[in-house]
C-alpha cells in the first residue's frame, strides 16, 4: 500500500498584517467636559453674542396687545322702545320679523363684515393722522388698512364638547393692536359704529316695510272704492227701471202699508212703490262720495292714516348686551423679553458647545489619520 507524504510548511508569521486596534464605544464624558472647559472662552463669548440678539429681538418685535369684549342678545330693557314701535306696527298689521335673536345675529353678521371695517378703520383718528401727513401711496394705505382690519375677530364662546354648557349663548369680540389703549379704542369705537349701522337698517327696514304696507292699502282702497262706485251705478239703474215698472203697475204706495201681498220682482223691486222709489232714487242720486256710507273704506282710510303719523325716527335700541365692556389689555401677547434673553441663551450656549465639540472631532480625525 503505498503512502500519502504529507508535507508540512511552517506557519507564516503573521506579526507582518497590522492587527486593527479595538474600538471603544464609549463616551469620554471627562474628556468631553475638559474641552468644553478648555474652550470656555470661546463659548462664553457666542452665548453673550446670541443673549445681545435676544436682548435686541425683545426691543425690536412687534407688540401687540389684544382687547376683548363678550356679548350676549339683548334683554328686555335694550328693546323696550323697538318692542314698543313693533307692537304698534303689529296692530296695523305691519310685517317687521325683528326679535332679540334676529339683531343679534345681525349685529354679528356686521361686525364680520370686512367692508365695514374698512370704512370704520377709512374714518378712525389715526389713519386721519397718516393721510395728513401727506406723500402717502393709497394702495399702500389700503393695504395698511386690510392688515388692520383681519385684527378684528368675534368667536362663539359655546363649546359642544362640554357637557355643562352655559344657560345662555355668548360671543367674544377682540381686536389686536400695538398699544393696549389704542386696542381699547378702536374695539370700543367699531362695536358702537356696527350698532349704529345696525340701528340704520332696522329703522329702515321698518319704514320700508311701513311704506310697502301703506302703498298696498291705497292700492286696495283705490280697488275698493272703484267696486264700490260701480255697485252704486248699477243700484240707481236698478232703482230707476223699479220707478218705471213700480209706475207701470200703478203702485204709489209701498204695497204692505194697505195690507196687499204682492210677490216682488227679484230684478226690479217695487214694494216701497212709487213714492219710495222716488225718495230713495234722489237720496242715492244725492250722494257726492260713496265711500262715506262704507264701514271697510274708512276703516282702510283710518289705518292709512295711522300708518303715515308712524315715527321710527326716536327709536333707540341695543342689538346686545354687555357681559364685559371693551377691556383695557394688561398683558402683551407672545414670549417677554426675559424669556426670549433665555432662549437665546440657551441656543447660544448649545451652539457654542457643539461648535467646539465639531471642531474638536475634526481636530482628532485629521491627527489620527496622519499617524
Amino acid at each position: 500500500m503505498s503512502s500519502i507524504e504529507l508535507k508540512t510548511h511552517p506557519l507564516e508569521s503573521v506579526s507582518s498584517y497590522p492587527v486593527m486596534a479595538p474600538r471603544h464605544e464609549e463616551i469620554d464624558l471627562i474628556g468631553l467636559l475638559s474641552t468644553l472647559y478648555a474652550a470656555k472662552k470661546q463659548i462664553i463669548t457666542i452665548t453673550l453674542i446670541f443673549v445681545l440678539c435676544g436682548l435686541a429681538a425683545g426691543f425690536l418685535l412687534p407688540k401687540k396687545w389684544t382687547s376683548q369684549a363678550i356679548i350676549t342678545p339683548p334683554e328686555t330693557a335694550d328693546v323696550m322702545e323697538l318692542r314698543r314701535a313693533l307692537v304698534n306696527l303689529t296692530i296695523l298689521e305691519v310685517d317687521t320679523g325683528f326679535d332679540a335673536g334676529t339683531l343679534f345675529n345681525l349685529f354679528l353678521k356686521k361686525f364680520e363684515s370686512q367692508e365695514l371695517r374698512e370704512q370704520f378703520l377709512a374714518r378712525s383718528p389715526y389713519v386721519q393722522e397718516l393721510l395728513e401727513k401727506g406723500n402717502v401711496d393709497k394702495n399702500e394705505l389700503y393695504r395698511a388698512i386690510v392688515n388692520v382690519a383681519q385684527q378684528f375677530n368675534a368667536m362663539d364662546n359655546s363649546d359642544p364638547k362640554k357637557s355643562d354648557k352655559a344657560p345662555f349663548s355668548s360671543w367674544t369680540l377682540s381686536f389686536t393692536a400695538p398699544d393696549a389703549q389704542d386696542a381699547q379704542q378702536v374695539l370700543h369705537g367699531y362695536v358702537a359704529f356696527i350698532t349704529a349701522d345696525v340701528k340704520k337698517e332696522v329703522i329702515a327696514s321698518l319704514k320700508n316695510a311701513v311704506e310697502l304696507k301703506i302703498a298696498s292699502e291705497k292700492e286696495h282702497l283705490a280697488l275698493d272704492t272703484i267696486n264700490l262706485e260701480s255697485q252704486h251705478k248699477v243700484k240707481l239703474e236698478r232703482l230707476g227701471y223699479s220707478l218705471q215698472v213700480a209706475n207701470a203697475a200703478g203702485l204709489k204706495a209701498p204695497v204692505y202699508s194697505n195690507g196687499q201681498a204682492v210677490k216682488d220682482d227679484p230684478d226690479y223691486s217695487i214694494s216701497l212703490g212709487a213714492r219710495g222709489l222716488t225718495e230713495k232714487l234722489k237720496i242715492e242720486q244725492s250722494l257726492k262720495d260713496v265711500a262715506q256710507m262704507d264701514a271697510s273704506i274708512l276703516k282702510r282710510k283710518q289705518v292709512i292714516s295711522a300708518l303715515q303719523a308712524v315715527n321710527l325716527g326716536e327709536i333707540d335700541f341695543k342689538p346686545y348686551e354687555f357681559q364685559m365692556q371693551p377691556s383695557l389689555p394688561l398683558k402683551k401677547e407672545g414670549p417677554g423679553k426675559a424669556l426670549i434673553i433665555v432662549l437665546a441663551a440657551l441656543v447660544g450656549l448649545l451652539v457654542a458647545a457643539g461648535t467646539v465639540l465639531l471642531r474638536e472631532m475634526i481636530t482628532s480625525r485629521t491627527h489620527t489619520e496622519s499617524i
